[in-house]
């Protein structure tokens, strides 16, 4: 489901606001870009991930994303936590993003209600979109 909806969006270049949203609890508005960075979370929600990270799944630029994150983290969707800085590391610290329980719930519900939405604007014809292939395939 959640692969149909940010496949949808994603062929169609469908704006945030041509899409409306969806009122959630929490006051988030499930747009096509907080769907998609839903979409990337739910993909392993008890993975922590880092923005870097997010920006890549999400094909988003930072000014988008984080935007998005802060509004999911002020919802109690997400926790964001700041990883232990590590002296001889050559990079800045990052800030880990992880799915809430009560965020994995509501971002599933939140998509699950877009793609509904976007089914009743497709005339009801679903169209089936296959996840994208993994950029690590594993051995041969």
């Amino acid at each position: 489901m959640t692969g149909d909806v940010v496949g949808y969006v994603e062929s169609r270049h469908v704006s945030d606001t041509e899409l409306g949203g969806v009122a959630m609890a929490g006051d988030v508005r499930v747009t096509a870009g907080v769907a998609k960075v839903l979409a990337a979370l739910l993909e392993d929600p008890t993975a922590d991930r880092y923005g870097l990270d997010l920006m890549r799944a999400t094909a988003m630029p930072s000014g988008t994303l984080y935007p998005i994150l802060t509004r999911l983290r002020d919802a109690g969707w997400v926790r964001a936590e700041w990883e232990q800085p590590d002296p001889d590391a050559s990079r800045p610290a990052r800030r880990y993003y992880r799915l809430t329980p009560e965020g994995v719930v509501a971002a599933r519900e939140g998509v699950a209600e877009l793609a509904e939405k976007l089914g009743g604007a497709m005339g009801g014809r679903g169209r089936r979109v296959l996840p994208r292939p993994s950029a690590n395939p594993g051995p041969a």
